[in-house]
């Protein structure tokens, strides 16, 4: 349906990154199952659980930390990737978008002559 070379280039599904994401799951499960008490006031996911406020607060307050847990670790897994992503988006810009890459390779260019000219600066300061 949709053609890969067509579209932008995404982070790659690592075995970290899908093990992170059923965390998450979990941690939404969590969640739900703990608020459901306070919908309801008795377990509305599961029969007999929790059967209690403190229990559908512990629910709750567990899943949304295993749910932070999890996100973080996958954004971290993410900006592993960055190096890669970018080599992987500079090769479709310079495929599918070459008018893009000219004010790109300018931006580029102009951000080597700030740092050049900052280094010189310092380095007749020093």
């Amino acid at each position: 349906m949709f053609n890969p070379m067509t579209r932008p280039p995404r982070p790659r599904l690592t075995g970290q990154i899908f093990l992170y994401a059923l965390a998450d799951v979990f941690g939404l499960a969590c969640i739900a199952i703990g608020a459901s008490w306070f919908a309801g006031s008795k377990g509305a996911i599961l029969a007999n659980f929790p059967n209690s406020a403190a229990e559908a607060v512990a629910c709750t307050a567990g899943g949304v930390v295993v749910m932070f847990w999890a996100v973080a670790r996958i954004l971290r897994e993410i900006a592993k990737q960055a190096p890669e992503m970018k080599d992987r988006y500079d090769e479709y810009i310079a495929t599918h978008h070459p008018d893009k890459l000219s004010r790109q390779a300018e931006r580029d260019a102009d951000k080597g002559s700030d740092e050049s000219s900052a280094k010189d600066s310092a380095n007749k300061a020093g």
